[in-house]
Parts: C-alpha cells; sequence; structure tokens
C-alpha cells in the first residue's frame, strides 16, 4: 500500500507563514490559523511543504487503507488560500449561504482573499467541522 505523502514534519510553521510573499494573503492566513487554533485547541503543525494543520484523527476505510490526517488545515496557493473542511461542505448548507465569495472541491474552500468572506462564518463553519470530525474518528 502507497505511503501518504501529507504527514507532520518539523519544519517551522512561522517560518512558512512569513515566508509567504503576498502581503494581504499572509495577513489573511495568520487570520485563519487563529480560527483553527480557536477551533481545534491545538498547535500548528507543518503537514508536507506547503499545508498547516491542526490536531489530527485517524482513520481506517473498508479497504484496510488507514492513516492520519489533520482535523483542520489551509495552504497558501498561489491562486488562492485553500481551507481544508475535513468532512465536506453537506449539511453546511445554510452556512455556505451566509460565506460569501467561494469556490469549493470536496473538501476545499478556496478563498481568494479573507475580505471576500464574512469571518464569522468561516469561524463557525471551521468550529463545526472539527466538532464532526471528532464525533466521526478517534482524534488527538
Amino acid at each position: 500500500m502507497a505511503e501518504l505523502k501529507t504527514k507532520p514534519t518539523s519544519m517551522s510553521v512561522s517560518a512558512f507563514m512569513n515566508a509567504i510573499e503576498d502581503k494581504t494573503q499572509r495577513a489573511d492566513c495568520k487570520a485563519i490559523a487563529a480560527m483553527m487554533r480557536k477551533a481545534t485547541g491545538k498547535r500548528a503543525k507543518m503537514w508536507g511543504s506547503s499545508m498547516v494543520g491542526y490536531g489530527s484523527y485517524h482513520y481506517k476505510y473498508a479497504s484496510g487503507q488507514e492513516g492520519d490526517y489533520f482535523l483542520a488545515g489551509f495552504s497558501p496557493r498561489k491562486q488562492a488560500t485553500t481551507v481544508y473542511i475535513m468532512p465536506g461542505f453537506s449539511g453546511y448548507e445554510t452556512l455556505m449561504k451566509k460565506l460569501g465569495k467561494y469556490k469549493t472541491g470536496k473538501s476545499c474552500l478556496y478563498i481568494k482573499r479573507l475580505a471576500d468572506v464574512d469571518k464569522k462564518v468561516l469561524q463557525q463553519l471551521i468550529t463545526k467541522s472539527v466538532a464532526e470530525m471528532r464525533k466521526k474518528y478517534p482524534t488527538k
């Protein structure tokens, strides 16, 4: 079975965040980091070379594949900052309608600028997604 590429590293989260070239995106990421810390009660860790994650959960699929992944995380990408909402967006339709300007993938929320979304709604979304993951999986 293939080993997961995305796992915790010893890289410095502060150094990574301070190296974000775009100052608006850097400030946005610091604000998102504070939201995730509040939602999880956990300190940030680098997952791979470009993802900042908070807490972790252990999953095991029927196929036998298992591993660990962060409860909440984000990554500053060139096109947008990606916020990982691990359970996906099903059940969060009301919050999503209030959020503002964004795009989504399966568990990815793409935000160009934090000013484009309602920060209180984003905090609620992150907090609810963490609570859902804690109900489904063993967490750390």
